[in-house]
């Protein structure tokens, strides 16, 4: 049977990235789409549970595709769950870079981050795009499909992150950056003159060399392994080294009942 790869993406069902990505990835198996039905960035992991979600077939090039309103975790939810058995599940080509701490919000890296949590392998893939122009997918084209046949090869890697920058001369193996982003909220107005706020995510300072932005910066396409569990090691290693590292007991007040209750409401109450 021929590899099953599930495509989503956040930028949204009609975004030129995801069908991008479907082209290269139908060199490696049978392709499905599904995706939100509207654009979903930084949503991040978020699951939809207070309503009802549709799954709406549409046709897409060549593609079998869905589209479904809801997040991109939803969206490989609801795919895996109607498809069956999925190989791979395939996020982007994200128009805009998910490097360092935007990973904590990325949708697009949570929809292979859905699938890492189903038990299936999860790749987020994502671009450098500017507001003058969009990316030239066919020059990117060659990477995507290089970097895909690395990553199927390298079975044990669960939930990977790429970025290629805008001209790419190559690809590194990286790591995270996690560094400080000003975080700053800027005030402004709407056109009704009613108060609005902007939230920048502006880094504060410099890429290390090593990690998905310092490798970006410099013009490597960047791929970076992730893991689910967010263990602190070395930091559990120190605590349970501690003398005090027995397991903690907390001795819970006797619950009164009975006339024992009652006896003790009425001292309470100044009555015998």
């Amino acid at each position: 049977m021929r590899r099953r790869i599930l495509i989503s993406n956040d930028d949204g069902i009609y975004s030129p990235g995801i069908t991008a990505l479907a082209k290269v990835a139908s060199r490696f198996g049978e392709v499905r789409i599904v995706a939100p039905d509207v654009e979903q960035s930084s949503m991040s992991h978020a699951i939809t549970a207070s309503r009802p979600l549709r799954y709406k077939p549409i046709r897409l090039d060549d593609f079998a595709a869905y589209r479904v309103n809801g997040t991109p975790a939803d969206c490989v939810a609801l795919g895996t769950h109607h498809w069956g058995h999925v190989d791979l599940v395939l996020s982007g080509i994200n128009l805009g870079l998910n490097l360092g701490n935007s990973c904590w919000h990325s949708g697009t890296l949570a929809a292979a981050k859905q699938g890492a949590l189903l038990g299936v392998r999860g790749i987020a893939i994502s671009t450098f795009v500017s507001e003058k122009k969009e990316p030239d997918f066919n020059k990117l084209e060659p990477y995507v499909a290089k970097v895909l046949e690395l990553l199927l090869e390298e079975k044990t890697m669960s939930l990977v992150n790429v970025n290629l920058p805008e001209k790419p001369r190559g690809i590194r193996w990286t790591r995270q950056s996690v560094r400080q982003y000003d975080g700053k909220v800027v005030p402004g107005k709407d056109p009704m003159g009613r108060p609005i706020y902007w939230f920048t995510v502006t880094p504060v300072v410099g890429a290390e060399e090593g990690t998905d932005r310092w490798a970006v910066e410099h013009n490597w396409v960047s791929i970076t392994p992730l893991r689910l569990d967010l263990t602190a090691e070395k930091d559990l290693a120190r605590a349970l080294a501690l003398p005090q590292a027995r397991p903690i007991s907390v001795t819970k007040k006797r619950k009164l009942t009975g006339p024992s209750r009652k006896k003790t409401q009425k001292r309470r109450l100044g009555v015998e």
